[in-house]
């Protein structure tokens, strides 16, 4: 009796039901496109490269005496708060990096956040709380007296914004002329202890005509202060350059209406844990600030030694790189999470909110040069790589169709597939995270295209492999998809941890190169398993491949395939017995 035919024996792994796996991608590539469509993102983002952009220079300047600060630690870290701040305003495929010693190139693509982007990026965001010892209207045009607009929202000029603590009553001060049109602090559940070395509540006043102490320096203040001229932003930025926080200064209000001489800072940035645009209950955009657990005790005590003093010395202004933003009047200890509000719009507060949130920069930077960068450069480029792509498909198709004949159609099926897969998960991840399309992620694609390819010839090989050992078809195919899945899988996990490693410890556009190429090599595995063993299953049905026609790629003489192995009968016959024997 002849042995069972071992190729006859479904191997593990066998599709028994190909149907289940076709009919799953199939569904997943139309959710896929549907949803592309639905969201009306029919395209991937594109990179600076490749959409253009804004190229910004940042040129590091030390405060007077700290030549030194301009050092490699210092860089760093503007460069990962600046990242920081873009990345909080949804900006996409940004990059900051140094440039030389004291110098900091920001590329930002164009899209939806650039111009809000390019206004932050350099910002120092240096946050101070500081007392107001005097205050005074600038020369500058100021609005009208008159009340504001129930619409505009706006405090007015002849109104004093004043803070109060919620939960605990309403403290509001009597509005005097000459205060400021920024609008209010209100804190919130605060603890009041006073910080170490603060003067006591109920201390005399601070005198504006020596903030400092020393006859010499308050006249000098004094001369700076009825010099200041906060007419032009230019002149207000100046306004206080390269004072210590612990000396007094003079600022401007950020609209150029009011003038201040500031004692030294009690409260500063660093104290702020965290800070978020909201909308209060009377429906304005105010930015909520929660302190650390020293904050609120610095907060506190400010705010309890100022509530004891008399207008304008009752005031405390909120100054941001040097311009007042806010100047609220105090009546009491405050307690709770500051909120900074007035004349705030949303995107005007949720600027404020996101430089307060990630810190101020450790440098001071001037804006050296602002490029436009158009996208024609990166537009023949990538023409120039999708010729080149085209011209490498166009070689792999010409090789599997010469080599592979009839098989080279499931692998062209297969890249068909593996192509729809990739460009729609890439606009999907436009919006999605942030993911943009640039030159080395395209090459990246182009990459992939010899990686999907090797996992089908891989695959084809394994078959031909089992027919040259004498089996039919369909046994060949469920026989020889175990020990083609495991090459695959290995090969796709060595290219896909490649990727991983280079996305983890680069920067810029080779994550792009990385990404691409780590989510092609998923996408790889998934069309091998899902739709090129299913159909590979199917057509071993069909009598085209079945037979092994010529131009199937399967023919058994051009594989030089073995006749089967079939055990031959041994036969017995009597022999006469030779008589002389006998």
């Amino acid at each position: 009796m002849a042995a069972p035919n071992k190729g006859r024996r479904p191997a593990a792994g066998g599709q028994s039901k190909p149907g289940r796996a076709l009919a799953f991608i199939l569904i997943a590539m139309v959710a896929l496109t549907g949803g592309m469509f639905l969201s009306h993102n029919t395209t991937p983002r594109l990179g600076i490269d490749l959409a253009g952009g804004t190229s910004i220079t940042l040129k590091a300047k030390a405060e007077p005496g700290q030549a030194s600060a301009i050092n490699k630690a210092n860089m760093d870290t503007a460069v990962s708060i600046m990242e920081r701040r873009v990345n909080g305003l949804g900006v996409s495929e940004a990059e900051v990096q140094t440039q030389g010693s004291d110098n900091i190139i920001v590329n930002i693509p164009k899209g939806t956040n650039s111009e809000q982007a390019r206004s932050q990026v350099g910002q120092t965001a240096k946050l101070y709380f500081r007392p107001v010892l005097t205050a005074q209207q600038s020369a500058a045009p100021a609005p009208s007296a008159s009340p504001s607009s129930p619409a505009s929202g706006k405090p007015t000029p002849s109104g004093s914004p004043s803070a109060s603590s919620s939960g605990k009553g309403t403290h509001s001060a009597t509005p005097s002329a000459g205060s400021s049109p920024q609008g209010r602090a209100v804190s919130d559940a605060l603890k009041a202890s006073p910080t170490p070395g603060a003067s006591k509540p109920g201390s005399p006043a601070p005198n504006p005509s020596a903030p400092s102490g020393d006859a010499a320096a308050a006249a000098k203040l004094q001369a700076q202060f009825a010099a200041l001229d906060c007419s032009t932003k230019e002149a207000r930025s100046k306004a206080g350059e390269g004072v210590k926080p612990t000396d007094p200064t003079v600022s401007c209000s950020q609209d150029g209406s009011e003038k201040y001489i500031l004692g030294p800072a009690e409260v500063d940035g660093t104290d702020v844990a965290k800070a978020q645009a909201v909308i209060n209950q009377n429906g304005q955009w105010i930015v909520q600030m929660d302190f650390t657990g020293g904050g609120s005790k610095k907060f506190a005590s400010i705010t309890g030694k100022l509530s004891q003093q008399q207008y304008p010395n009752n005031r405390f202004a909120i100054a941001l790189d040097n311009q007042v933003v806010s100047a609220p009047t105090v009546s009491s200890t405050l307690s709770g999470s500051a909120e900074i509000s007035g004349s705030f719009n949303q995107q005007s507060a949720q600027d404020l909110a996101n430089v307060l949130s990630y810190g101020a920069l450790p440098l001071s930077f001037q804006e050296q040069s602002v490029t436009t960068v158009t996208a024609a450069l990166g537009a023949d480029q990538l023409h120039a790589g999708l010729i080149a792509g085209a011209i490498g498909l166009a070689l792999v198709i010409i090789y599997l169709v010469a080599y592979y004949r009839g098989l080279a159609l499931i692998a062209i099926l297969s890249l068909v597939v593996s192509a729809i897969l990739t460009y729609t998960i890439m606009s999907l991840l436009g919006p999605g995270i942030g993911f943009a399309l640039n030159l080395p992620a395209v090459c990246g694609a182009i990459v992939a295209i010899g990686i999907t390819a090797d996992s089908f010839i891989v695959y084809f090989e394994r078959i031909r492999d089992e027919i040259r050992e004498g089996r039919t078809l369909r046994p060949a195919v469920e026989r020889a998809w175990p020990r083609a899945r495991r090459t695959i899988l290995v090969s796709d996990f060595v290219s896909f941890l490649a990727a991983a490693v280079l996305f983890v410890v680069t920067v810029g556009k080779v994550q792009g190169f990385a990404f691409t190429l780590g989510l092609t090599t998923l996408l790889d595995v998934v069309v091998v398993f899902l739709f090129t063993k299913p159909v590979m299953t199917l057509l071993a049905r069909r009598k085209f491949f079945a037979s092994g026609h010529p131009w199937s790629g399967l023919d058994p003489k051009r594989l030089g395939a073995k006749p089967p192995l079939r055990r031959a009968r041994r036969t017995s016959t009597s022999a006469p017995v030779d008589p002389k024997e006998a």
